[in-house]
């Protein structure tokens, strides 16, 4: 659709950790430090990681714990080193058809927000089951990037 994507996603790694308490501005902060912290060698191996893309924040209804998110490079995916944070933790996501929603700027938690209650009154418009209680944020770009951003929402299909 023009305004959504409906994208399947295979079983993949990703090193996470959860923030709890903070405001999602500043979850996002400390933890990006953390997960950049574990890709630059703070993990079993001391191995430094390339960083990837996406960074994904988990937003549950009524709940101010935020899981961030890196994604275990490929060549990572096997084996990634285990973190030495105890707050840090490698998941295994499973293989799941998501609903995305794209767009530019800087984007903030509201413009987040936003654009989530978009994508979740498109999708009830077109009678598309999805997991209400939770989406993910999804940003792709350095700070340091000016133009041309790219940021997602993300909705697991039921």
């Amino acid at each position: 659709a023009k305004d959504y994507e409906l994208r399947q996603y295979e079983t993949a790694k990703w090193v996470s950790t959860v923030i709890r308490g903070e405001t999602q501005k500043e979850a996002m902060r400390q933890g990006f430090w953390k997960l950049f912290h574990y890709i630059r060698g703070k993990n079993e191996k001391e191995m430094k990681i390339d960083m990837t893309v996406p960074v994904t924040c988990l937003i549950k209804s009524a709940c101010t714990d935020f899981k961030i998110s890196f994604f275990v490079p490929f060549e990572h995916q096997d084996s990634p080193p285990q973190p030495t944070d105890s707050d840090v933790f490698i998941e295994e996501r499973k293989a799941a058809a998501i609903f995305v929603r794209s767009f530019g700027g800087f984007a903030s938690p509201e413009k987040y927000a936003e654009e989530a209650e978009v994508l979740a009154r498109i999708l009830r418009n077109r009678g598309q089951p999805f997991h209400e209680d939770f989406f993910y944020t999804a940003g792709y770009d350095s700070p340091f990037k000016l133009f041309n951003r790219h940021n997602e929402v993300w909705y697991f299909k039921k």
